[in-house]
């Protein structure tokens, strides 16, 4: 009765402690998921709108999102808060213009694959570790297999790819400035704004030039939604579950689920080689944040 009476008390708490991370879990891959089935999804409106029309679509739906969530009070900015948001707003802009017009060029698994090795940079820049180094060079050789001159090699379009990937990393730099000067989300949300109102006159134009269709403008309204506002919901949930740390770990599946689904989507293979290359970058994200996450958590010595 006694085993009974604590297995009784014992099960709840730990139903309790499980359940938080495989919720945390599935919301990860919900994210993952959505983000990289919206940017094929937008891939199929590039041939009518082009990368510059799905992108004015997109950061619309961004814009209207981050607003309504994080309510930023613009008129308390200051000189020192406005500098790094009108420059998120300006990283914003760029990363994915660049990113769609890569996607649209070399497919969207490379592109999201190169376009990673931003934040892999940012992670292993100020680190003089062995295993950070190994990380280092196993994604070189990886952006060395993956950029290999080949007959139908699309220079520009890596190039773009990696101008991405800058903008990534300039990205989580910025942010982290932005959330030591604005509470919550009001910095993110007055970038998406101020980007927003940058696409205005921009995709007014090309939509005004490339005359939209139907299917075209739902699928670049769909790529916003699903490559915007449900993975910003799906993360902000997710890391109330999951340490901070997994959730760096679990973002290096996203060049994967963009290869699966360009794959399975778009019908964009990749060669063996361009699948080990995709593998030796995820795991060199995995290992590098990883290790960062043990640093952190060590205590100082005594």
């Amino acid at each position: 009765m006694a085993l009974k009476a604590a297995e009784t008390a014992v099960t709840p708490a730990a139903s309790r402690a499980i359940s938080p991370r495989w919720s945390g879990i599935a919301l990860m891959v919900g994210s993952g998921l959505s983000n990289q089935v919206g940017a094929s999804v937008a891939a199929l409106a590039l041939p009518v709108l082009g990368p510059v029309g799905v992108v004015a679509v997109r950061q619309w739906v961004a814009a209207a999102v981050l607003l309504s969530a994080g309510r930023p009070r613009l008129r308390s900015f200051g000189a020192a808060q406005w500098r790094p948001v009108l420059g998120l707003a300006a990283v914003f802009a760029t990363m994915n213009l660049t990113l769609y017009a890569a996607i649209d060029r070399i497919g969207l698994g490379l592109a999201v694959t190169l376009e990673f090795l931003g934040p892999l940079t940012v992670a292993l820049v100020s680190s003089r570790r062995r295993t950070d180094l190994a990380c280092a060079l196993a994604a070189a050789a990886a952006v060395v297999i993956l950029t290999r001159p080949q007959p139908s090699t699309d220079y520009l379009g890596i190039g773009l790819a990696l101008i991405a990937a800058v903008c990534w990393g300039c990205y989580v730099l910025l942010n982290r400035t932005v959330g030591e000067r604005l509470p919550g989300l009001e910095g993110s949300a007055a970038a998406a704004a101020v980007s927003g109102l940058l696409y205005l006159p921009v995709g007014a134009v090309v939509l005004w030039l490339h005359r939209p269709t139907a299917g075209a403008l739902l699928c670049a309204f769909a790529a916003g939604v699903l490559s915007s506002a449900v993975p910003f919901l799906a993360d902000l949930l997710a890391l109330r579950r999951v340490p901070a740390h997994f959730f760096g770990i679990f973002m290096s599946v996203n060049p994967v689920f963009a290869a699966l689904i360009g794959l399975l989507v778009l019908d964009q293979h990749l060669d063996a080689a361009s699948w080990l290359a995709v593998a030796m970058i995820v795991t060199a994200n995995a290992v590098a944040v990883g290790t960062t996450a043990r640093r952190a958590n060590r205590p100082d010595p005594a």
